[in-house]
Protein backbone atom coordinates (compact mmCIF):
# COMPACT_ATOMS: atom_id res chain seq x y z
CA UNK A 1 0.00 0.00 0.00
CA UNK A 2 0.88 3.94 -0.49
CA UNK A 3 2.23 5.34 2.02
CA UNK A 4 -0.46 7.57 3.62
CA UNK A 5 -0.55 11.23 2.00
CA UNK A 6 -1.98 14.86 3.31
CA UNK A 7 -3.63 16.94 0.46
CA UNK A 8 -5.76 20.19 1.24
CA UNK A 9 -7.59 22.08 -1.28
CA UNK A 10 -7.51 25.79 -1.21
CA UNK A 11 -8.96 28.78 -2.94
CA UNK A 12 -11.40 31.75 -2.88
CA UNK A 13 -14.69 31.39 -1.71
CA UNK A 14 -16.83 29.46 -4.44
CA UNK A 15 -13.85 28.00 -6.40
CA UNK A 16 -15.22 24.66 -6.02
CA UNK A 17 -13.33 22.91 -3.14
CA UNK A 18 -15.48 20.80 -1.13
CA UNK A 19 -16.85 19.84 -4.35
CA UNK A 20 -13.72 18.76 -5.96
CA UNK A 21 -12.44 17.09 -2.26
CA UNK A 22 -15.55 14.75 -2.07
CA UNK A 23 -14.75 13.63 -5.80
CA UNK A 24 -11.25 12.91 -5.40
CA UNK A 25 -12.13 10.95 -1.92
CA UNK A 26 -14.74 9.23 -3.11
CA UNK A 27 -12.36 8.18 -6.52
CA UNK A 28 -9.20 7.21 -3.93
CA UNK A 29 -12.15 5.04 -1.93
CA UNK A 30 -12.64 3.12 -5.24
CA UNK A 31 -8.99 2.62 -5.83
CA UNK A 32 -8.92 0.82 -2.51
CA UNK A 33 -7.73 3.77 -0.40
CA UNK A 34 -8.75 4.97 3.25
CA UNK A 35 -9.03 8.20 3.19
CA UNK A 36 -10.87 10.67 5.81
CA UNK A 37 -12.19 14.00 4.69
CA UNK A 38 -11.98 17.12 6.57
CA UNK A 39 -12.26 21.21 6.22
CA UNK A 40 -11.15 23.92 8.48
CA UNK A 41 -13.05 25.05 10.62
CA UNK A 42 -14.74 22.27 11.90
CA UNK A 43 -12.16 19.57 11.63
CA UNK A 44 -12.19 18.86 15.18
CA UNK A 45 -14.85 18.77 17.92
CA UNK A 46 -13.73 22.40 19.25
CA UNK A 47 -13.55 23.47 15.38
CA UNK A 48 -17.33 22.31 14.95
CA UNK A 49 -18.15 25.18 17.93
CA UNK A 50 -15.78 27.48 16.53
CA UNK A 51 -16.82 27.13 13.12
CA UNK A 52 -19.87 28.94 13.29
CA UNK A 53 -18.43 32.03 15.38
CA UNK A 54 -15.53 32.53 12.82
CA UNK A 55 -18.01 32.43 9.61
CA UNK A 56 -20.65 34.71 11.16
CA UNK A 57 -19.93 36.74 14.04
CA UNK A 58 -17.72 40.11 13.28
CA UNK A 59 -14.58 39.95 15.16
CA UNK A 60 -11.17 41.35 15.86
CA UNK A 61 -8.58 40.50 13.31
CA UNK A 62 -6.54 38.93 15.71
CA UNK A 63 -9.18 37.11 17.49
CA UNK A 64 -10.16 35.82 13.94
CA UNK A 65 -6.28 34.35 13.48
CA UNK A 66 -6.22 32.77 17.05
CA UNK A 67 -9.52 31.38 16.57
CA UNK A 68 -8.58 29.84 13.21
CA UNK A 69 -4.72 28.90 14.99
CA UNK A 70 -6.91 26.98 18.01
CA UNK A 71 -8.87 25.42 15.27
CA UNK A 72 -6.15 24.09 13.54
CA UNK A 73 -4.20 22.80 16.35
CA UNK A 74 -6.80 20.57 17.51
CA UNK A 75 -7.90 19.27 14.16
CA UNK A 76 -3.71 18.60 13.34
CA UNK A 77 -3.54 16.73 16.89
CA UNK A 78 -7.08 15.14 17.20
CA UNK A 79 -7.62 13.96 13.12
CA UNK A 80 -4.83 14.32 10.84
CA UNK A 81 -1.38 13.26 12.75
CA UNK A 82 -3.56 10.57 13.94
CA UNK A 83 -5.37 9.13 10.45
CA UNK A 84 -1.66 9.99 8.90
CA UNK A 85 -0.04 7.54 11.36
CA UNK A 86 -2.96 4.61 10.94
CA UNK A 87 -2.03 4.88 7.42
CA UNK A 88 -5.15 6.86 6.17
CA UNK A 89 -5.15 9.67 3.53
CA UNK A 90 -6.68 12.82 4.62
CA UNK A 91 -7.87 15.39 2.26
CA UNK A 92 -8.95 18.66 3.93
CA UNK A 93 -11.09 21.37 2.68
CA UNK A 94 -8.54 24.42 3.77
CA UNK A 95 -5.43 24.31 6.06
CA UNK A 96 -2.75 26.63 6.91
CA UNK A 97 -2.64 28.32 4.16
CA UNK A 98 -5.88 29.64 4.58
CA UNK A 99 -4.87 32.13 7.37
CA UNK A 100 -2.11 33.03 5.42
CA UNK A 101 -3.74 34.13 3.07
CA UNK A 102 -6.99 35.40 4.16
CA UNK A 103 -5.41 36.84 7.44
CA UNK A 104 -2.26 37.98 6.13
CA UNK A 105 -2.70 38.91 3.00
CA UNK A 106 -6.44 39.75 3.13
CA UNK A 107 -6.55 41.32 6.48
CA UNK A 108 -3.11 42.86 6.23
CA UNK A 109 -1.37 41.09 9.31
CA UNK A 110 2.12 39.92 9.12
CA UNK A 111 3.19 37.29 7.23
CA UNK A 112 5.96 35.96 9.02
CA UNK A 113 3.82 35.97 12.27
CA UNK A 114 1.69 34.16 10.68
CA UNK A 115 3.62 31.71 9.29
CA UNK A 116 5.86 31.27 12.43
CA UNK A 117 2.47 30.54 14.11
CA UNK A 118 1.21 28.05 11.72
CA UNK A 119 4.05 25.81 12.15
CA UNK A 120 3.35 25.89 16.03
CA UNK A 121 -0.26 25.42 15.46
CA UNK A 122 0.36 22.17 12.95
CA UNK A 123 3.84 21.03 14.71
CA UNK A 124 5.50 21.90 11.70
CA UNK A 125 2.94 19.38 9.32
CA UNK A 126 2.70 20.37 5.75
CA UNK A 127 0.64 18.94 3.19
CA UNK A 128 2.29 16.12 0.57
CA UNK A 129 0.13 18.44 -2.19
CA UNK A 130 -2.03 21.46 -1.75
CA UNK A 131 -4.81 22.37 -4.61
CA UNK A 132 -5.48 25.55 -5.20
CA UNK A 133 -8.69 26.47 -7.51
CA UNK A 134 -8.11 29.59 -9.55
CA UNK A 135 -10.42 31.58 -11.20
CA UNK A 136 -11.46 34.96 -11.32
CA UNK A 137 -13.12 36.81 -7.97
CA UNK A 138 -16.47 38.15 -9.63
CA UNK A 139 -16.63 34.37 -11.31
CA UNK A 140 -16.32 32.64 -7.65
CA UNK A 141 -18.71 34.81 -5.97
CA UNK A 142 -21.12 34.31 -8.06
CA UNK A 143 -21.27 30.79 -7.40
CA UNK A 144 -20.83 30.97 -3.74
CA UNK A 145 -23.92 29.20 -1.62
CA UNK A 146 -22.93 29.67 1.61
CA UNK A 147 -23.13 33.19 2.78
CA UNK A 148 -20.81 34.22 5.32
CA UNK A 149 -19.30 37.21 6.53
CA UNK A 150 -16.23 36.11 4.29
CA UNK A 151 -18.28 36.28 1.14
CA UNK A 152 -19.83 39.61 2.05
CA UNK A 153 -16.34 41.25 2.08
CA UNK A 154 -15.11 43.90 -0.50
CA UNK A 155 -13.92 42.92 -3.92
CA UNK A 156 -11.08 44.39 -3.36
CA UNK A 157 -10.46 41.73 -0.06
CA UNK A 158 -11.00 39.10 -2.88
CA UNK A 159 -8.90 40.32 -5.34
CA UNK A 160 -5.97 40.06 -2.44
CA UNK A 161 -6.81 36.50 -1.65
CA UNK A 162 -6.96 35.50 -4.89
CA UNK A 163 -3.60 37.15 -5.36
CA UNK A 164 -1.87 35.77 -2.35
CA UNK A 165 -2.62 32.76 -3.18
CA UNK A 166 -0.61 32.93 -6.54
CA UNK A 167 1.88 34.23 -4.90
CA UNK A 168 2.37 31.50 -2.09
CA UNK A 169 1.84 28.85 -4.98
CA UNK A 170 5.09 30.52 -6.62
CA UNK A 171 6.73 29.99 -3.64
CA UNK A 172 5.96 26.44 -3.21
CA UNK A 173 5.52 25.28 -6.94
CA UNK A 174 6.90 21.42 -5.76
CA UNK A 175 3.79 21.26 -3.28
CA UNK A 176 0.83 23.00 -5.07
CA UNK A 177 -1.03 22.41 -8.47
CA UNK A 178 -3.09 25.25 -9.40
CA UNK A 179 -6.01 24.37 -11.27
CA UNK A 180 -8.43 26.52 -13.73
CA UNK A 181 -11.94 26.75 -11.96
CA UNK A 182 -13.97 28.29 -15.05
CA UNK A 183 -13.37 24.17 -15.99
CA UNK A 184 -16.25 21.87 -15.23
CA UNK A 185 -16.14 19.48 -12.15
CA UNK A 186 -14.77 16.56 -14.11
CA UNK A 187 -11.81 18.31 -16.00
CA UNK A 188 -10.67 19.23 -12.48
CA UNK A 189 -11.14 16.04 -10.74
CA UNK A 190 -9.41 14.35 -14.22
CA UNK A 191 -6.18 17.03 -13.52
CA UNK A 192 -6.25 16.10 -9.60
CA UNK A 193 -6.18 12.55 -10.31
CA UNK A 194 -2.99 12.61 -13.01
CA UNK A 195 -1.49 14.86 -10.15
CA UNK A 196 -1.96 11.71 -7.61
CA UNK A 197 -1.17 8.82 -9.36
CA UNK A 198 2.49 8.77 -8.89
CA UNK A 199 1.44 7.89 -5.61
CA UNK A 200 -1.03 4.96 -6.28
Amino acid sequence: MPRARFITFEGIEGAGKTTLAQQLGAWLQGQGIAVVLTREPGGSPLGTQLRPLLLHEAIDPYTELFLFLADRREHTLRLILPALQQGTWVLSDRYADSTLVYQGYGRGLDLTLIRQLNALATDGLLPDLTVLIDLPVETALARANAPNRFEAETLAFHQRIRDGYLQEAAREPERFLILDGRQPPEALLAQAQRALQRWL
